[in-house]
């Protein structure tokens, strides 16, 4: 069903995994699609490697085999000028911004919170909730003008709503995207643009490949691996596919009326901690 037809999404972080899978989930909803990465294969103080320019175009590649129209461009999510290049490109291509995905984000593994060093922190926080704000700064004008209303969807984690020992820094970023989601909720009522979150547990993708390997000896300091299972205790990590379908029903009519919500998509993570 072309629930979206007609409609236009940006999504950031969009080379591979979760990204990736929203934009075909969207696609294969109707939606022109324009998918942002930094399509660079390393960043500072980020140990594992980042989704290249290949990827991007990978993605592309897959939104247009299910007939969907799609504009791939390399950008910064930390770049204000790069984020206002991806709205004005957008306007230029599709006429209309109606929904925005700031799914883009990094993560980064340390013994203690308090090791944490001055680059690994600003890298995070840069990324993860800078980069987020700057998306959406960037993109709700448009979508103001446009008077149509829309819906905005920022990925947080579980980490967003609990402690998470070892990577503070990620923790922080992911909690401050829940007082930015609620504020611009209600401040963008009155244009009928909706604002939510989607808290994953872990997820099928090769940043959490990385944490997957690296986390579970620092975590071992504070919690068994049994501690660490989803309420689903069968369940460590879900599919791509999961918080799309999740993301799909937040930007759809269907929940026209759903706005300000921390959603977690985690097998019962948050509940059983």
């Amino acid at each position: 069903m072309n629930t979206l037809a007609g409609k236009t999404a940006v999504i950031t972080g969009g080379g591979r995994g979760q990204g990736r899978s929203h934009a075909l989930k969207l696609a294969g909803a109707g939606a022109n699609i324009v998918v942002t990465d930094l399509a660079t294969p390393s960043m500072e103080t980020i140990e594992y490697a980042l989704s290249s320019a290949e990827d991007l175009a990978e993605t592309a590649r897959q939104v247009e085999a299910l007939g969907g129209r799609v504009l791939a461009l390399q950008a910064d999510v930390r770049s204000t000028a790069d984020m206002e290049r991806v709205a004005d490109a957008t306007m230029s291509e599709f006429g209309r911004i109606d929904i925005v995905l700031a799914n883009a984000a990094v993560h980064g593994v340390h013994e203690a919170s308090y090791l944490i060093d001055d680059a690994s922190w600003e890298t995070m926080i840069d990324v993860n909730l800078t980069g987020v704000f700057k998306t959406a700064r960037a993109m709700i004008p448009h979508m103001i003008a446009g008077g149509a209303g829309g819906s905005l969807v920022f990925t947080s984690s579980v980490d967003g709503l609990r402690g998470a020992p070892s990577w503070g820094h990620y923790g922080a970023a992911k909690a401050g995207l829940v007082n930015l989601m609620k504020t611009l909720a209600m401040e963008l009522s009155t244009h009928r643009i909706r604002v939510n979150t989607v808290h994953p547990t872990g997820v099928n993708t090769p940043m959490a490949d990385m944490v997957a390997t690296a986390a579970v000896p620092a975590l071992e300091r504070w919690a068994s691996a049994t501690d660490r299972a989803n309420l689903f205790s069968d369940v460590y990590v879900v599919e791509p596919s999961d918080i799309s379908n999740a993301i799909a029903w937040l930007v759809s009519d269907e929940a026209r009326y759903v706005t300000g919500v921390a959603l977690p998509v985690d097998a019962g993570y948050t509940t059983k901690h």
